[in-house]
């Protein structure tokens, strides 16, 4: 341990010198300036939204080639991705700013996705290859009045790609790694005359390693394997110059050996989880304006076979949503629209009785977003939903900011979100209770973005302090109920220079204080972490990545195999440093190397759950126009 921390420090030490050892800085482009939809679910440039808002852009996924889109995630600030370090058939779990899983939306191409069959209805990222993507935008707090339920913590915005090219192109990927990892990736983009294209395929395959940690002097415990096959087809029309059609389909089967539970291997245990997402959508501009009409189908299977016991479990969700955008003034923009949500389950059970449900919601919301030549800028909208079940609520956004010599902002941002109820803890034939109440939240944020030196050095800071009420729970016999509280206070604080065109630095400390009740502890949920992504441009043809994460001290709970109780266990803090190398020596040829957990930390990110140690990934990426 020792020699790594050396190790550690003279890595450090030598980039801080190289960092401040002095250079000019060239004029270039302001990050305030680039445009984003999550926020605001039209075009804005970042300038003009006071909300804490970080785009994970296409140069850095193409710097992150052959790794997962958890893996990536896990590196934005205040953002924890649970189970990232397990094995991949494990569940990747979703905890932005301390809140719980599942009170986090998840976006594909601004459309919201869920598992219905899940006792909390959150979806799985790892569903997503990342090289189906184009950016990512995260949205950080309550964005309810725009996007409805789960937009309690904030908004994940998956933008898949979509065939903008003018000139038809085609990619081949390839990568082999460690626990016999090896994945395969093709992609057809393009454009022919007003029809744009992109088709991904890829598949991953893993004998991985044992998800259950032994104990006790047991051994032999069996690697479990996971399969992971995906198809995306994105079209885009252009009918005429005002009139727009667009259809998408991801598909995503996973295949994955389980164990029994935290220090229990199991021989025999799969899963197979077949997930889909489809639409069709019509876009038509107008003068000052526009409207988007979507359609949208998001079914998730999940089949576990317990050597011959067998669970299914259906989920069936419909989405119809309408948004119509418009200026009334040169100062002022109107977003407006309705939504339709309609949830569905079917679930059979070996273990307990069968379970077939459904429920729906339906929400207007209206959003007035005003600037002025001054630099104030503001939004402040609303959102009424009714639902089949606990009947209406209401939410609301009051978001001033300010903007100075379009190099600094300030915001305030006043904001309630909620959560509905997921369909298993309605209606659970053991544990449901259908009389559960949506958990509504309030969350006060404010902060600064700063582009010191536009594109050089930029500071960023947020504060948020969020209050939750009506927490879903469980009883002591697991019935599930509305309980008291949970309040949440924090900050973020993230650092970037570029004190030269060849090297590239982003820091940022994280710090969350959660104040629950005692049925809700905050679990696998740190109060502190900190993380740094230091970027070199070796030569013209060559890049070098260090990405540093620190992950606090955190509660974690498992229940005893033998006497069934539960305990809580405190988790010991731990660092990881990942290196990522790439090189093109030829535009369309690259090349890279991944090497993760370089130091072979040994930590725990689930108790009785393994951890990969050291581990690497090379492959090879060419491409074809």
């Amino acid at each position: 341990m020792q020699t790594k921390k050396i190790h550690l420090g003279a890595v450090i030490g030598l980039l801080l010198q190289i960092l401040f050892s002095g250079s000019s800085f060239a004029q270039e482009s302001n990050p305030l300036n680039e445009v984003v939809v999550t926020a605001s679910r039209s075009p804005q440039k970042l300038s003009d939204i006071g909300k804490v808002v970080r785009v994970i852009t296409a140069d850095v996924l193409a710097k992150n080639q052959g790794r997962t889109l958890p893996e990536v995630l896990n590196n934005v600030a205040g953002l924890i991705i649970g189970g990232n370090g397990n094995s991949l058939g494990e569940l990747k779990r979703v905890f932005l700013r301390g809140a719980s899983a599942g009170s986090t939306l998840i976006l594909i191409d601004g459309i919201p996705v869920n598992d219905a069959s899940g006792p909390t209805g959150e979806y799985d990222i790892s569903a997503i290859p990342i090289d189906m993507i184009e950016r990512v935008e995260i949205v950080k707090g309550g964005n309810s009045t725009l996007y409805g339920s789960d937009a309690v913590a904030g908004v994940i915005n998956i933008i898949t790609q979509k065939g903008a090219h003018l000139m038809p192109n085609a990619r081949v990927l390839t990568t082999a790694g460690s626990y016999s990892t090896f994945k395969q990736a093709v992609a057809l983009s393009g454009q022919i005359k007003k029809t744009a294209l992109a088709l991904n395929a890829s598949n991953l395959t893993a004998e991985g390693f044992s998800s259950a940690v032994p104990r006790n002097g047991e051994i032999n415990f069996d690697n479990d394997g996971f399969t992971q096959r995906a198809l995306g087809l994105n079209l885009g029309r252009q009918i005429s110059n005002r009139l727009a059609l667009r259809g998408s389909f991801l598909l995503n089967r996973n295949q994955a050996d389980f164990d029994a539970d935290a220090y229990q291997d199991a021989a025999g245990y799969t899963l197979s989880k077949t997930a889909y997402v489809g639409g069709l959508g019509v876009c038509l501009d107008i003068r000052k304006g526009g409207l988007n009409i979507n359609l949208n189908q998001n079914n998730v299977t999940n089949s576990w076979d317990y050597n011959g016991a067998v669970i299914n479990n259906k989920s069936q969700i419909s989405n119809l949503d309408a948004v119509f955008n418009y200026g009334l003034a040169s100062f002022v923009n109107l977003t407006s629209g309705l939504s339709y949500k309609y949830s569905a389950t079917k679930q059979i059970n070996a273990y307990a009785l069968p379970l077939d449900v459904n429920n729906a919601i339906t929400s207007v919301f209206t959003s007035f977003f005003f600037k002025t030549n001054g630099g104030f800028r503001s939004e402040i909208g609303s959102r009424y939903n009714t639902h089949t079940q606990y009947g209406s609520n209401f939410t609301y956004t009051i978001n001033p900011s300010y903007l100075l010599a379009n190099r600094y902002k300030v915001f305030v941002n006043v904001s309630s979100a909620y959560r509905v109820p997921s369909l298993y803890q309605l209606f659970s034939p053991q544990y449901g209770n259908p009389t559960l109440k949506p958990e509504m939240s309030t969350t006060l944020e404010t902060g600064f973005d700063l582009a010191i030196f536009p594109e050089k050095v930029n500071l960023n800071f947020s504060y948020f302090n969020r209050q939750i009420n009506d927490v879903i729970g469980t009883t002591v016999n697991y019935q599930y109920v509305n309980l008291g509280k949970q309040k949440d206070q924090g900050f973020e604080l993230e650092f970037g220079v570029k004190p030269h065109q060849a090297i590239r630095v982003n820091a940022f400390y994280a710090y969350v204080k959660a104040k629950s009740n005692p049925n809700n502890t905050s679990y696998r949920r740190p109060k502190n972490s900190f993380g740094a992504d230091f970027a070199f441009a070796v030569s013209k043809k060559m890049d070098l990545n260090l990405i540093y994460k620190f992950v606090g001290e955190r509660i974690d709970l498992y229940y005893d195999n033998k006497t069934f109780k539960p305990i809580e266990l405190t988790l010991d803090p731990y660092h990881i440093v990942d290196t990522y190398i790439q090189y093109k020596p030829q535009p369309k040829l690259t090349l890279f190397a991944d090497v993760k957990n370089v130091f072979n930390e040994n930590y725990v990110d689930a108790i009785g759950y393994t951890t990969k140690g050291i581990n690497f990934n090379v492959g090879v990426k060419i491409e074809l126009k």
